[in-house]
């Protein structure tokens, strides 16, 4: 937690100063096409129906674990990353209005987060989910106020999806309540890595991302730290949105996932991760995955509203 760098990509620009294996930001699914549409549009109608049918489609009910039930249907569909740069680099104007791009056949990580909470919001107690409201679901997570306009409104990132979000009552940051540390690093990837991101050749684009990236000192990130995900794990639910924190300079997190516990009760990971190619479930626990990922400080969590 869209465009901007693959992870393939930013590896090998990290490659020439420092290791790491993640994205600097978020990923974006790609713009929905014609003849992907009613594929798209079909999945949305049977993932509402399948709420639907187990009575979790109602507005009262937890929205994580509702997520969840989408994010399980989702299993298997494709990785795809780094495709919101599309339009930019077929000529778009960054500073105009950007594109809404949805996808259901197919995610990133930040988009499987962002398309399962809003087809569990747009399938509320038993509304027909209609593409228009899946859509304006998914643009309000997206970006800055929930308002879209050019390339520099997109919550670049996902600490601040995460407090924008709190902030409109979208999500609820749990990083403090369970003993998270602020992580003050200044966040200034992007505009050190310039060249990496197309939108950003536009020197305004790149003025305002800098002054975005400023205005992110005084955002604090709660980071609950690798050595203490196991002893609060108790108290992360299913459906809970984890980000995954670095000691990568500049950055905030590398990857994105839902928090998730099967039949077993074992709390496991639900994500669409670049390695395996599709949306899947970990075998290993949340606190084992943490500490395989090179460079990993802990988790910032938030938990999904029925906003």
């Amino acid at each position: 937690m869209n465009e901007f760098l693959s992870r393939r990509e930013l590896l090998k620009v990290l490659a020439a100063g420092a290791a790491a294996s993640a994205l600097p930001s978020r990923l974006f699914a790609s713009v929905v096409s014609a003849d992907s549409l009613d594929t798209d549009a079909s999945r949305l109608n049977a993932w509402s129906a399948a709420l639907r049918s187990v009575g979790m489609n109602r507005r009262s009910l937890s929205l994580g674990p509702r997520a969840i039930k989408v994010g399980e249907l989702a299993i298997g569909t494709p990785y795809v990353p780094n495709t919101l740069e599309a339009y930019i680099k077929a000529g778009g104007d960054p500073t105009r209005t950007e594109p809404i791009t949805l996808s259901l056949t197919q995610f990133d990580c930040v988009t499987l987060v962002e398309s399962c909470i809003a087809v569990a919001r747009a399938s509320d107690d038993g509304r027909k989910p209609i593409w228009a409201k899946f859509s304006r679901e998914v643009e309000r997570m997206r970006y800055r106020g929930g308002k879209r306009t050019g390339y520099t409104s997109r919550l670049h990132y996902f600490s601040e999806w995460i407090t924008d979000g709190a902030r409109r009552g979208l999500v609820r940051d749990m990083g403090a309540e369970l003993g998270g540390v602020n992580d003050t690093r200044p966040l200034r990837f992007m505009t050190e890595h310039r060249g990496s991101y197309p939108a950003m050749a536009n020197d305004s684009v790149f003025a305002e991302i800098g002054r975005m990236e400023t205005r992110l000192d005084s955002s604090p990130r709660y980071v609950v730290a690798a050595d203490k995900i196991e002893s609060v794990s108790d108290r992360i639910q299913t459906g809970d949105v984890i980000a995954f924190a670095t000691a990568i300079p500049g950055i905030d997190v590398t990857h994105a996932a839902f928090a998730y516990r099967g039949n077993d009760g074992v709390l496991r990971v639900l994500h669409a991760p670049l390695s395996g190619g599709a949306v899947e479930i970990t075998r290993t626990t949340l606190p084992e995955y943490v500490a395989r990922i090179r460079r990993s400080t802990g988790i910032l969590i938030a938990r999904p509203l029925s906003a």
